[in-house]
């Protein structure tokens, strides 16, 4: 573009810019069109070109205000949508705001006149029940009514006195809303109705302070010099009649006796049976024995642990801890030091055997229908008791308990004698008759032997290594509660699933490179090997007090029992003999073990149980 038509189209511009403002000051519209339609014939510089504009001005009038065009030639339609949409979204919000703050002030108004009428002194009369409170604010209405009528209803039994809630101050402050937010009447009257849930628990409070249960017939104690159990009377019990209660506090409220003294009416409840019944239905419910070693310390610390729990008594509902009845096993209490597990480890320590004791009770426990609440397995397979029916116990650790899910009291009796531990449960009853529970352990397979350790051997020659043991494979077994009822099996479930460790191998070596004569060694002192699963109380392979190690079953070799627990019951009628089991054998097909079938996982021995009439949900 030269130098002459950048100076038209300047001028041009400024004649529009000039033009638009005369028509905002108050010119025309047509002649404001009029120019502007010069305007774009001088820019486009053709007289046709204006006649056209002119032509069409003159046609249109007004409403050819759309037909303007920029210097350029094209239309210059500005876009409006973006400010219209603008100033609706503004006038929008503007709105909601306003709305909003006139709803909030027209609640925080009617808050106020809400508040302003409750504390308002009524100018009408009224009368609730004879109280006239015309000129009174709500509270002061409440006062006066409370004031005519007092709270003071109680129920007495024996000299003692139950002070029943007051059941009417909210039906007063219903009524004083109902007439200070309303328009009110000249006479009201205090409604007692609807009361019957609240009359209804006030009256079993009640009779909690007076109820007492029925004693019957049972053991209380035991005698340690007569060695038996101590009966103890039957003893009535008490009843409150809660139905005549409600009836009497009812009555009470319709008559607006607000501070009646009601006396509960009391009947005696006998007991099912007296002393002498109680010492003809106490029997021997349960006996289970296990075989114990000849190591004579390990032996002594079980008599110990059998003396401790003999002659507990057990009330109905009570848990028993093997732990706290038998207490810490001590060296003051004459526990001796024997090889036991500690984290896997053979250790000696005192009081080592006792879980033979506990693993006992707790079969003698399930054999009488008692609830095991808390059991754990042993690390290793136990050998005094078929793997997946022992209870590990530690002072401070693993505990055994069990409840008296009974009605009445149990007793326990347990003894040593003769390497044989006994225990027996002594009660009522809990199965039905010919009902028995028993456990069915099956391994269902065995794991591999752990990697070995090795133990220093300086009279060996270097590089030389020498079995000290070889190690034992580990096992996971399957543990069901077996129900029969006349011999016939009812249900075998799965009670708990059991992973035992395997014994690693202990490999002699030497690595000092200095070999040492065997004379020329003190003989070392004598060396604890875990026999087939002892548990707690490892058997020494030397000395004057050692046993036979048990041979160790293959993937394929049954497992081996070198110590048959034995079971016995006065009701049980076992043609048998100790040790029979009658119950039928069931095949039972091998399940793939949890990875994870204990807490600390694989492995560990621990138990998980599911929830059974006996394991309760299972060991910790």
């Amino acid at each position: 573009m030269n130098e002459y038509d950048r100076s038209r189209r300047a001028a041009g511009q400024s004649r529009a810019r000039s033009s638009s403002s005369s028509s905002r000051s108050g010119s025309s519209h047509r002649s404001s069109t009029s120019s502007r339609g010069k305007s774009s014939s001088a820019r486009r510089g053709g007289s046709h070109s204006f006649s056209r504009s002119s032509s069409h001005n003159h046609s249109h009038g007004r409403g050819s205000s759309h037909n303007r065009r920029n210097p350029y030639g094209y239309r210059n339609t500005p876009n409006l949508w973006p400010v219209i949409v603008g100033l609706v979204v503004v006038v929008a919000a503007v709105s909601i705001f306003f709305a909003f703050k006139a709803k909030r002030g027209a609640e925080e108004e009617t808050s106020v006149e809400e508040t302003t009428v409750l504390a308002t002194e009524l100018e009408k009369e009224v009368k609730v029940d004879g109280v006239n409170i015309t000129g009174m604010s709500f509270d002061a209405a409440k006062g006066a009514i409370l004031e005519k009528y007092p709270w003071a209803m109680k129920i007495t039994c024996d000299g003692e006195a139950y002070e029943v809630a007051n059941l009417m101050e909210a039906k007063v402050d219903q009524l004083l809303y109902e007439i200070y937010a309303g328009e009110p009447k000249e006479s009201y009257t205090l409604d007692t109705s609807g009361l019957e849930e609240a009359i209804t628990a006030q009256a079993a409070e009640a009779a909690k302070k007076w109820d007492k249960q029925a004693k019957n017939g049972s053991i209380s104690e035991f005698d340690p010099a007569e060695n038996k159990f101590v009966f103890t009377g039957a003893e009535n019990g008490r009843m409150v009649d809660q139905e005549r209660l409600i009836e009497d506090i009812t009555k009470a409220l319709d008559k607006k006796e607000f501070d009646a003294v009601i006396p509960a009416v009391v009947s005696e409840v006998e007991p099912e049976f007296n002393e002498t019944v109680a010492r003809e239905k106490y029997t021997t419910i349960s006996t289970f024995t296990t075989n114990t070693t000849a190591n004579s310390k390990r032996n002594t610390n079980v008599r110990l642990a059998c003396e401790a729990i003999n002659g507990t008594v057990l009330m109905p509902g009570e848990e028993f801890s093997f732990n706290e009845v038998v207490g810490q096993r001590t060296e003051a209490k004459g526990y001796q030091a024997a090889a036991a597990y500690s984290n896997g480890e053979v250790v000696q320590e005192i009081g080592g055997g006792v879980c033979q004791v506990s693993t006992t009770l707790y079969n003698a426990v399930l054999r009488a229908g008692l609830k095991t609440t808390v059991r754990r397995s042993h690390t290793y397979e136990p050998s005094y008791v078929t793997p997946g029916q022992d209870a590990t116990v530690s002072y401070g650790g693993p505990d055994y308990k069990f409840m008296n899910n009974s009605s009445t009291a149990i007793g326990i009796r347990s003894s040593y004698a003769d390497r044989v531990c006994t225990v027996s449960i002594y009660g009522i009853p809990i199965l039905e008759e010919g009902v028995k529970y028993t456990l069915k352990s099956t391994k269902l397979k065995d794991t591999d032997i752990p990697a070995p350790t090795y133990e220093e051997d300086p009279t060996l020659q270097p590089e030389e290594e020498k079995v000290k043991s070889a190690g034992s494979q580990g096992s996971y077994w399957e543990t069901r509660l077996v129900i029969t009822k006349d011999g016939e099996v009812v249900s075998q479930d799965v009670d708990h699933n059991t992973t035992y460790k395997g014994h690693a191998p202990v490999v002699l070596r030497n690595t000092s490179g200095v070999v040492i004569p065997p004379e020329a060694t003190t003989a070392p002192e004598e060396t604890i090997v875990p026999s087939e699963g002892a548990g707690d109380g490892i058997v020494p392979t030397t000395g004057a007090e050692s046993t036979t190690k048990p041979s160790e079953p293959g993937p394929s070799q049954p497992q081996s029992q070198p110590q048959t627990p034995s079971e016995s019951s006065p009701a049980s009628n076992n043609p048998g003999g100790p040790g029979f089991d009658p119950t039928p054998a069931v095949p039972i097909q091998p399940q793939a073990p949890s990875e994870n079938s204990g807490p600390g996982g694989s492995g560990d021995g621990m138990v998980i149980a599911p929830p059974s009439p006996l394991t309760g949900v299972g060991a910790p």
